[in-house]
């Protein structure tokens, strides 16, 4: 499985109902925990001050990351993605092998 830094931005339709925000927000939430079980989502951090994310998320390519992956997310529809595809740097103190 291969490993991708997302940027995700989030905008919520003008006029949506915040009784649908508030739900699809819930469900977003369940839906990463579920995500990170399953080794998909593996670290996730929100900047200082920002409404957007930055996340380590693991897929075999990039399609199955864009359709199965973040597709699945409830709030998908309202969010724009910016994905770059990671490889190992042979001076990462983290690495295994």
């Amino acid at each position: 499985m291969r490993e991708y830094l997302v940027e995700l931005t989030t905008t919520v339709p003008e006029g949506t109902d915040q009784t649908e925000v508030d739900g699809r927000r819930a469900a977003e939430s369940a839906r990463a925990r579920e995500l990170a079980a399953e080794g998909r989502l593996f670290r996730l951090w929100r900047p200082v001050g920002e409404l957007r994310s930055i996340g380590i998320w693991r897929a075999e390519d990039e399609t199955e990351l864009r359709a199965e992956v973040l597709g699945s997310l409830p709030l998908w529809p309202w969010m724009t993605a910016v994905v770059t595809p990671l490889q190992s740097h042979p001076n990462d103190p983290g690495r295994t092998g």
